[in-house]
């Protein structure tokens, strides 16, 4: 059996395959955020809550309506993006012109409010939530065997991170939306709505937390703690990356996940203090991040 570094070649892809799931839910959510802070200059700490909302707004759509998980993978983003509309228009619009520090305590103050409801109402355990049939049972990759909707949310997300990439980075509405934040009063100059372009900018990148919490749903117990677990993570994924880098959240939440698969395999106790470690190397000789723009 061919080994790497005394590990079996099996075991390790099998934990690449494992670091890689965790990275598509780093790479989705970070995007959200890289989204709102590059676009709208704003640090939202409450895409944690907005992640879980998600996820409760499919175990909701199945348990209370009987809508399963194919609808619900339109309809829960959706629900959120709009909470996320009313969030902007109610309190995020008022910060635009002000620090970020700003915007940093109004969404901590709002993801706290979020999960404190959904606690109350929820407790803390958490509740499952049934994937559908065409996402039950095993896939054999040769090397490992994980559940169908494992790989499903690995294909997924890779394909959403590339199609947002492609929107923002190569299309007009992209264009628009980075003229935007650089100059303002010259966009609206050329007819388009400045404000309105914020909020739906807002709402798509918390559509895309409600989005990952959505495909959490089936893979852990549906929690009010869940994003409350993975947000602090995500950050340092997106200040790793570039604050506001929409490639950099990508590249660096996939590439962060697959190199807490390898972490685990060697020392399984630090894994957890992976990206952390990184992010103070990564701080250290590029404050801007890998892909950031240096000021």
């Amino acid at each position: 059996m061919t080994m790497i570094f005394g590990v079996p070649l099996p075991a390790l892809l099998g934990q690449l395959v494992l670091g890689l799931i965790n990275g598509s839910f780093y790479a989705m959510l970070s995007l959200g955020l890289a989204i709102i802070f590059g676009l709208l200059n704003i640090i939202n700490f409450a895409h944690g809550a907005l992640y879980m909302m998600g996820a409760f707004a499919a175990w909701m759509l199945l348990n209370y309506c009987g809508i399963g998980f194919w609808p619900a993978l339109i309809l829960a983003p959706l629900g959120v993006g709009l909470f996320g509309i009313v969030l902007e228009r109610l309190f995020i619009s008022r910060l635009y012109q002000l620090d970020h520090l700003y915007g940093l305590l109004l969404t901590f103050g709002l993801a706290l409010i979020i999960q404190g409801v959904f606690r109350n109402y929820y407790g803390v355990s958490g509740v499952p939530y049934t994937p559908p049939a065409s996402l039950t049972g095993p896939v054999n990759l040769g090397f490992v065997i994980l559940p169908k909707s494992r790989v499903f949310v690995i294909l997924f997300s890779l394909a959403i991170c590339l199609i947002t990439w492609l929107v923002i980075e190569k299309t007009r509405l992209g264009a628009y939306l980075r003229a935007a934040t650089e100059n303002p009063r010259l966009v609206e100059a050329f007819g388009i709505n400045v404000p309105i372009l914020r909020m739906l900018t807002y709402g798509f990148g918390v559509g895309l937390a409600g989005l990952a919490g959505v495909l959490a749903a089936t893979t852990t117990n549906v929690s009010p703690n869940m994003g409350a677990d993975i947000v602090i993570v995500i950050f340092a994924v997106v200040v790793i990356g570039g604050m506001g880098s929409i490639l950099g959240s990508i590249v660096t939440g996939f590439g962060l996940g697959l190199v807490e698969g390898v972490v685990r395999i060697f020392y399984q106790q630090g894994s957890a203090m992976t990206v952390f470690v990184i992010m103070a190397i990564v701080l250290l000789v590029r404050p801007a991040g890998l892909f950031g723009r240096t000021p």
